[in-house]
C-alpha cells in the first residue's frame, strides 16, 4: 500500500501530525512504565506486555508520519537520511557522555552508568547505519556523488545534505524536531 505523503498538504495533515507525535510519545511512555514495572514492582510479565504496547504505539506513529511524508519517500532521500542519521548518531555519543558526566556530578552515579551505555549505543547506531550504507546503497546513489552543501542541526548534529532553502518553512529536523532555522551551513 502506497501511503507516503498522501495526507501532506491536505486538511488532514495537522491531525495526522498530532497523531504521529502522540503515538511516538506513547511508545516512550509505555517503555518507561515497563521499566518501572520490572525494576520497582518486579512485574516482568507486565513489563513485557507494556513493551509490546510501546512497540505498537511506535509503529502507529511511524504510519502517521509516513502518511504526512515526514520521512523520505524516495530512494535518494532515503540514503541521504541514513547518511545524516549516521553522522548524528556518531556525534550523539559525545553529547550523551557529557550528560553522563553531569548526572555523575549530581550524585546520580547509577543513572550516569546507564547513560554511558546509551552513549556507546549511539556510536553503534552510527556504525550500523554506515555499514548499511556501504553494503546496500546503490553505487550511483546521490550520496556517493559530488559534494553538496551540508547544513548541521546545532541541537542534535543531524546533517542535511543539499539546499535546505528548498524545504518548506515548516521543515523540522527529523531527529530532534527543531526548525530549520537552527541549522547552520557547514564550512
Amino acid at each position: 500500500m502506497e501511503i507516503y505523503a498522501k495526507t501532506k498538504g491536505t486538511p488532514l495533515e495537522k491531525t495526522i501530525s498530532q497523531l504521529a507525535a502522540g503515538e511516538a510519545m506513547g511508545g516512550a511512555m509505555y517503555y518507561a512504565l515497563a521499566k518501572f514495572a520490572k525494576e520497582n514492582l518486579g512485574l516482568d510479565d507486565v513489563a513485557k506486555e507494556l513493551i509490546e504496547l510501546g512497540n505498537q504505539e511506535t509503529n502507529h506513529g511511524a504510519f502517521y508520519a509516513s502518511l504526512n511524508g515526514k520521512y523520505p519517500h524516495d530512494e535518494q532521500a532515503f540514503w541521504r537520511m541514513l547518511k545524516g542519521l549516521s553522522k548524528a548518531e556518531y556525534k550523539g555519543e559525545s553529547s550523551v557522555n557529557a550528560l553522563a558526566g553531569k548526572l555523575c556530578a549530581m550524585g546520580l552515579a547509577e543513572a550516569a552508568e546507564q547513560v554511558k551505555v546509551f552513549a556507546a549505543q549511539e556510536k553503534h547506531h552510527g556504525e550500523a547505519l554506515q555499514s548499511i550504507i556501504e553494503k546496500y546503497a546503490p553505487k550511483n546513489a546521490e550520496i556517493c556523488q559530488a559534494k553538496k552543501p551540508v547544513y548541521v542541526c546545532k541541537v542534535c548534529g543531524f546533517e542535511y545534505e543539499g539546499d535546505l532553502s528548498q524545504e518548506p518553512d515548516g521543515y523540522l529536523c527529523p531527529v530532534c524536531g527543531m526548525p530549520k532555522s537552527v541549522f547552520e551551513l557547514q564550512e
